[in-house]
């Protein structure tokens, strides 16, 4: 990790945030910072509640319990107007990468430039060209998402992510789905993007490798609770049971 982002702002945290649905207590209690520039991975099985918080941090879900502060400001009772400067800058990419399948690529990406931006087409394209090169996806524009692969539609969905120069990225499962080198290229987006945009990113995964890929830091989510929360190397070499649990049956060495 690097020293800006060791020692970097909180960019988003969560304070004692409880979650439930029904009589099911997804989240229990979640205490997280997130820091100006790192990339934080939330780590744990199916169901543990990684997804619930993610939105949380984008106000797609209010907590039943606790507080959400995004960039200084206290999200947890705005209203959904008052909430899109905040997902303005802090974009979600969703698992499926959620693109509208009857837009071509090209439209898919312009889409929320045409939302919030009143730019003429020409700066429109110029973005749009701008933002598939970032994710290596030149030439594809005219595509409609049923013609990509599951790797492609996945990298749409962050050029799509990034269009309006978000100062945090959140991901959703990124690599669910993916073939190992295909999982391998979409953990070295997200690395390449941090770096060069300068972005703060928030890695939500199953995927034991992709975690310890992509982090800075770490936290382990286990039935709606943080048990772990540090560097990659602290994980690494941590006594945590659960965690130490969770790493073995996933075959991390």
């Amino acid at each position: 990790m690097s020293a800006a982002a060791e020692a970097g702002e909180v960019v988003i945290a969560l304070n004692a945030v409880e979650k439930h649905f029904g009589a099911n207590r997804v989240l229990r209690g979640v205490d997280l910072s997130i820091r100006d520039g790192e990339t934080f991975t939330i780590l744990g099985g199916s169901g543990s509640g990684k997804s619930v918080c993610l939105k949380h941090m984008i106000g797609l879900l209010r907590p039943d319990a606790g507080r959400v502060t995004v960039f200084g400001t206290d999200i947890t009772g705005l209203s959904e107007r008052k909430l899109v400067p905040i997902r303005t800058g802090a974009s979600m990419i969703f698992q499926s990468a959620a693109l509208f399948d009857s837009l071509s690529v090209y439209e898919n990406v312009a889409y929320p430039l045409r939302e919030h931006h009143r730019w003429p087409e020409e700066r429109i394209r110029d973005r749009v060209q701008e933002c598939l090169a970032a994710v290596g996806l030149e030439g594809v524009d005219a595509r409609l998402p049923a013609e990509l692969s599951g790797g492609m539609r996945k990298r749409v969905g962050v050029a799509r992510g990034i269009a309006l120069e978000p100062r945090v990225i959140l991901y959703d499962e990124p690599t669910t789905g993916l073939d190992p080198i295909t999982a391998n290229t979409i953990n070295q987006l997200i690395r390449s993007l941090q770096r060069r945009l300068g972005v703060t990113s928030i890695v939500v995964t199953h995927d034991i490798h992709s975690a310890f890929t992509v982090g800075d830091r770490i936290a382990f989510l286990y039935d709606g609770k943080i048990r772990f929360a540090g560097t990659v190397e602290e994980a690494r070499k941590g006594e945590e049971p659960l965690l130490r649990n969770f790493l073995q049956g996933g075959g991390y060495a």
